[in-house]
């Protein structure tokens, strides 16, 4: 469990959850972001809603806290009049993750499905998601983590870099570059954390995209016998459960955008302008989870058509190696009509019984073959596809 307190440029970071639901507990242009596991989730969960009552005058509701409890649920969208809930999954950190853990995966507490076990490289098993869930308050950004904590605690050293100044009482970081600033508000927070969430699957895309170049070089080469069917299938549908967590992500994103565009106007030029910026950014992260679905829609289109060129190679070479067996077929076939003939038993067959007979009959048999040779030749029957 980690909280923090954001007012304005300040960051700090709390130990406990039970002093924050005291009334003014959190500066009034301040807000906290409590980050939490699923399981302390579920522990803490009457001081998490004592919090949200004394700071934004609310709860969640039942069913928000059985999707943010539920370690199976798709990315998507949800609101209230007072609170906005996203669901976002993120890769696991390690092959398997997603049925790790005591048994207490879903919110009836049965055990969770075991995660299937995959083959080929290692990038294919990141493709194991979590749900990472976000409950947007006015002045509290509720986040339920899986159970590793690896984006919270990353994005968590960054917030506190940004927030602490150094001896000269500027900030730690660079005030100009964006990712360096404190956010302004718990939904900006939340976005920059589903940003990094998306970097995560940029960063996947290079690796299936370096591994699938590596199998097409493979499965074009005549010379080189492809084995590895099971890892390429396994990659086709790890690229196609990609592709659908991906429009999970970008509709709940889009959901999200839509919510932002009927609120009522602003009431002054700063809430208009931190509005924009966050509809900036909102459409930031819409259009990176878009690239990372045209990229894996090319991967998908990439390796079915390596798949259809490897047996188009193959065809051509089976074609060749037929084309060839048949003009031989055609040179003896003559040659096999001519030791025929002469192997008939008759009495009288003109040069069986010359002296060189059998010398004439090999040199006819040599002058047809060569023929036939010379006229396949000219006609490419015996050339090789290149």
């Amino acid at each position: 469990m980690r909280i923090f307190e954001i007012n304005r440029s300040r960051v700090s970071e709390h130990p406990a959850l039970a002093p924050l639901a005291l009334p003014g507990a959190c500066a009034a242009q301040g807000y906290l972001w409590i980050s939490l596991t699923r399981e302390e989730f579920r522990a803490s969960l009457p001081e998490v809603q004592q919090i949200l009552q004394s700071l934004c005058l609310t709860q969640l509701v039942d069913l928000h806290v059985a999707d943010l409890l539920n370690d199976q649920l798709p990315s998507h969208y949800d609101y209230t009049s007072q609170y906005d809930v996203l669901v976002f999954r993120r890769l696991s950190s390690g092959p398997g993750q997603a049925a790790l853990g005591n048994g207490k995966g879903t919110t009836g507490g049965e055990p969770p499905l075991p995660a299937p076990l995959r083959r080929g490289p290692p990038v294919l098993r990141r493709v194991d998601t979590r749900p990472v869930g976000f409950a947007v308050f006015d002045r509290v950004l509720l986040s339920v983590h899986p159970e590793d904590g690896a984006v919270r605690d990353a994005f968590a050293a960054r917030l506190l870099a940004a927030g602490s100044p150094d001896d000269h009482g500027a900030p730690a970081l660079d005030v100009r570059a964006t990712s360096a600033r404190v956010p302004t508000g718990t939904a900006d927070l939340m976005l920059r954390v589903i940003n990094q969430i998306v970097d995560g699957y940029l960063d996947m895309r290079r690796e299936l995209t370096r591994q699938l170049d590596h199998w097409q070089t493979e499965l074009i080469d005549p010379r080189s016998r492809f084995t590895n069917w099971g890892a390429l299938m396994e990659a086709r549908q790890s690229l196609h459960h990609l592709d659908e967590i991906c429009e999970d992500q970008r509709a709940a994103i889009q959901d999200w955008i839509d919510s932002l565009e009927t609120l009522p106007p602003a009431k002054g030029e700063a809430e208009q302008r931190e509005r924009e910026l966050i509809m900036v950014r909102s459409r930031d992260v819409l259009e990176h989870i878009e690239r990372v679905v045209h990229h894996v829609h090319r991967l998908e289109q990439n390796a079915e058509t390596a798949v259809q060129m490897h047996f188009s190679v193959q065809g051509h070479r089976a074609n060749d190696i037929m084309r060839v067996l048949t003009v031989l077929t055609a040179i003896f076939l003559p040659l096999n009509l001519i030791a025929g003939i002469f192997g008939m038993n008759f009495e009288f067959i003109p040069l069986v019984h010359k002296a060189d007979g059998f010398w004439i009959a090999m040199m006819a048999m040599l002058v047809i073959a060569l023929l036939l040779v010379l006229v396949f030749w000219r006609k490419r029957y015996l050339a090789r596809t290149r």
